[in-house]
This record gives structure tokens, sequence and C-alpha cells, in this order.
């Protein structure tokens, strides 16, 4: 699988190292070099200082015809530019956003676009450490127009999962 994720923070740098590790060609864009400083010394994926919202630097960079594409700064409307860019302008199939805002998160998901909400994520998760229901509210919103890989049907029964998707790491 080829994997192109924008923003090279904690999260975008751990992707990158556990989809490298696991034998996946990653690409990786942040706009500051000294975020390359959090990959491991054994990442043998592409580091690329560069804007992940542009369609340039993407296309410059190799992100064309990518499996997968998350985009994963600290700013929402940076990530849905990048992730709007991936999906519109070089049709990549998987595409990711982090939106921090859940109210976003679902109307990006009603435009297209899948979104990963990490504020829902964490409360969910704090609240279900202390034996409570959580807010009901799902942290990843699927794009309304593009069925989930591993939702996909076709003919009489489920379709395969998508390479990557419903599947450990090292499944894949």
């Amino acid at each position: 699988m080829r994997a192109v994720i924008v923003g090279c923070g904690r999260v975008g740098a751990s992707l990158a190292a556990s989809l490298d590790r696991a034998g996946h060609h990653v690409l990786i864009l942040d706009i500051a070099t000294s975020a390359f400083d959090r990959l491991p010394t054994t990442f043998s994926g592409e580091a690329v200082r560069g804007d992940g919202t542009d369609e340039d630097t993407l296309v410059r960079a190799g992100a064309q015809g990518a499996d997968a594409f998350f985009a994963l700064t600290e700013g929402d409307n940076r990530n849905i530019m990048a992730a709007q860019v991936a999906r519109e302008s070089l049709e990549i199939g998987v595409v990711v956003a982090k939106i921090n805002d859940p109210v976003r998160a679902r109307a990006y998901a009603d435009l297209g676009v899948a979104t990963l909400c990490r504020t829902t994520l964490m409360t969910d998760t704090l609240l279900g450490f202390l034996g409570f229901t959580g807010s009901g509210d799902p942290p990843i919103h699927h794009a309304k127009e593009h069925a989930h890989p591993a939702e996909a049907t076709t003919g009489s029964g489920p379709a395969e999962p998508a390479p990557g998707i419903a599947r450990t790491v090292g499944e894949v």
C-alpha cells in the first residue's frame, strides 16, 4: 500500500512509522523540517518539507495515485483542504481528515470527506474508562457519498475489505 500523510506531529509520525515497519510505502509531508525528527531513524519512507494543502506540492512529492491519504495536522482547516485536494484532484480513494470540532467532523463527512474526530474519540475513551456510556457520536464519520470500503457490497454479499481496512497493520 502507498500511503500519504500530511502532518508529521505525534499522530502522523506514529502512523508513518507503523505503516513503514509493516512494509508499506509511506510519503509524509510537513511544513517544518524539524517535525521529521519525530520519525524513527529506521524510517525508510519519504519525508518531504512542503505544504500538504497545495496540489502542485502533493503532485511533485508523488502523492497522486496513492492508496490512502491522511490529513493529520493540528488545524481543521488545513486538514479539510488537504483532504479535498486528495479526493477531488488526486483521485485518492481512501481519504481521512483529522478534525477536532465534532460539529465540523459530521458536516465534512456529509460533504464527502471521511473524518476522525479526536475530541469525540478522547471524550468517549475517558467516559468508558470511568464506566460510563460514551456520547453515542462515532469518532470516525464515513464520507456520505462514498461507501466505507469495508461496508461496500457487491452482488449478494459483503465485499472483501479493501487493503488496510478492518485488519491490523501486520496483516496487511
